[in-house]
């Protein structure tokens, strides 16, 4: 069922030789750029208009009434419920220890530096409500900001015309039971364009959604459109710029072939532009894994979809000689997720520098991650784990550094500040110091 591309032999940069699916995020912008300037003009009747043409639903108010948002938790079914709480719980776990502390540092008696961690202030969280529903999007991008300190959240999901033109239900008692209470109905790049730039949330103009200082969560091609816009206007900043899901597997003949070939449906049923790359040097693997895919894919519930991603020009198996080049591979490839299933997983895992989160193991499969890890599943995709991490707490603190000098330290740097201003011709620095200590 996969496409394959042999790099036996093979010694140049693979990146230009691996599959990767193709989104045009250049195009979108121009396309939705009308819309987002609606938003920031008009509000809620451009909002309005918007809903009503790509999500099918009239709204007269975008807010969910808070006691909405907990009867949808009081409604929840039970293992839903403890699914959930195991989810932010381990979620909370992890993220705890990642909380930066302020340190100063003294760089001579009398001047100190301090690096204050700050959260920014209010953040927007986009939960997508298209193919599928995600309160686990929820737990992901809620968790690190309330362990950051933030000190509001915004939650923003697509009105679903089978829940009355709320947000999913389960996404609403995802933020019940994380104590969000200003959720809005309403998604894509208009739901974006409310967060960077505020706007009124009824026809009467009684209600106001206030601009947020960072947008984070995944969506589709026209809400990462819509995230580079406000981005790029320097309105607010933005977690990343979120692709197709993607899924690439480092195996070897020690690899159940089972195993992989479920992990690689696993995130076929995301989206058909998904992507599931198997990087291997057993062709005898890459063999067992198409014969479980031909049957494991007939079985699955979303047929369709699963086949349209795993027969597109995004997924395929890539044979490798060994796994020094497999690493090679995995690291020009840069997935969002990376899977190790090889002898010696842990060393291997440990030797790769290039992955949004790693799977070591056979235990370990992505879909561990997508819930009940305690890992963050938004992560960098098409690459740009080469540069980028995944959220985390970071996303949402800025660090400030504090100077503190006395006039002992100041004069004891006078010289030295005088001297490099000079050099770049820029005088005035040097006289700001010099006139603190007249001849």
């Amino acid at each position: 069922m996969l496409n394959r591309i042999d790099l036996r032999g093979v010694d140049t940069d693979p990146r230009g030789l691996l599959p990767r699916a193709r989104l045009d995020v250049s195009q979108a912008v121009e396309t939705i750029r009308p819309l987002v300037e609606a938003v920031r003009e008009h509000g809620f009747s451009a909002v309005r208009e918007a809903t009503a043409r790509f999500d099918g639903v009239e709204l007269d108010e975008l807010r969910v009434p808070p006691e909405t948002i907990k009867a949808a938790e009081r409604s929840l079914d039970p293992d839903v419920r403890a699914a959930l709480l195991e989810a932010i719980s381990r979620a909370r776990r992890v993220h705890e220890d990642q909380r930066r502390r302020d340190t100063t540092t003294q760089v001579v008696p009398g001047g100190t530096v301090t690096e204050r961690w700050v959260p920014v202030e209010r953040v927007g969280l986009y939960v997508p409500g298209g193919l599928a529903m995600y309160p686990s999007t929820v737990v992901m991008n809620v968790v690190p900001a309330q362990v950051a300190g933030v000190d509001a959240l915004v939650v923003v999901s697509p009105p679903q015309k089978d829940n009355g033109g709320l947000p999913d239900q389960r996404v609403l008692a995802a933020c019940a039971l994380l104590g969000v209470d200003e959720v809005y109905a309403v998604g894509g790049a208009q739901a974006i364009a409310v967060l960077g730039h505020g706007s009124t949330t009824n026809a009467a103009g009684t209600g106001y959604c206030r601009p947020v200082d960072i947008i984070t969560g995944p969506g589709n091609v026209w809400v990462t459109a819509a995230k580079r816009i406000m981005r790029s206007g320097g309105t607010v900043g933005i977690d990343a710029e979120a692709g197709p899901t993607e899924i690439a597997i480092l195996a070897d003949d020690t690899a159940d072939p089972g195993h992989v070939a479920a992990d690689l449906i696993s995130q076929a049923e995301h989206d058909p532009l998904a992507a599931s790359v198997l990087v291997t040097p057993s062709t005898s693997l890459a063999d067992a894994v198409d014969a479980e895919l031909a049957t494991r894919v007939e079985a699955t519930k979303h047929t369709g979809r699963v086949t349209t991603a795993l027969t597109g020009e995004q997924s395929g198996t890539v044979l490798v000689d060994d796994l020094d080049q497999g690493l090679r591979v995995v690291d020009a490839y840069a997935a969002e997720h990376l899977e190790i299933q090889t002898r010696d997983a842990r060393t291997i895992a440990m030797r790769v520098r290039n992955a949004g989160a790693i799977f070591v193991g056979p235990y370990a499969p992505v879909s561990l991650g997508d819930y009940c890890a305690g890992s963050n599943h938004v992560l960098p995709t098409g690459g740009c784990a080469r540069h980028s991490s995944g959220l985390s707490v970071q996303s949402f603190l800025r660090g400030i550094h504090v100077i503190e000098y006395d006039e002992a330290a100041l004069r004891d740097a006078a010289p030295h500040v005088v001297t490099l201003a000079n050099v770049e011709d820029l005088p005035a620095h040097g006289e700001a110091v010099t006139a603190r200590f007249p001849a």
